[in-house]
């Protein structure tokens, strides 16, 4: 099996900056992809960004220049730091990993709540 924890979250004034971390842990073999997704309520869970094995990484539009995905591979621990947060940033942030056995698996962490709010 495979855990994965999830911290970080809480509530934040606009433009203020918040750091989560998850790490996985259990039948780990070699993490291919690790993600961010956030969920607001009433909407569909949307990629955030995300981390490959080599480094790469991707992001939302909406979060480009101001959050900042990394990975620490020794920890098998993924970062996002989030900066100049907007209220539009509010939802649950879930992590996901992709781990490469025979196939490749995907496992969710179960979210971590952000809210923005004055």
């Amino acid at each position: 099996q495979v855990q994965l924890v999830e911290s970080g979250g809480g509530l934040v004034q606009p433009g203020g900056s918040l750091r989560l971390s998850c790490a996985a842990s259990g039948n780990i073999f070699s993490i291919n992809a690790m993600a961010w997704y956030r969920q607001a309520p009433g909407k569909q869970r949307d990629l955030v960004a995300g981390i490959t094995s080599p480094g790469s990484t991707n992001y939302a539009d909406s979060v480009k220049g101001r959050f900042t995905i990394s990975r620490d591979n020794a920890k098998n621990t993924v970062y996002l730091q989030m900066n100049s947060l907007k209220p539009e940033d509010t939802g649950v942030y879930l992590c996901k990993i992709t781990v490469r056995r025979n196939a490749l698996y995907d496992y969710w962490g179960q979210g971590t709540q952000v809210t923005v709010s004055s």
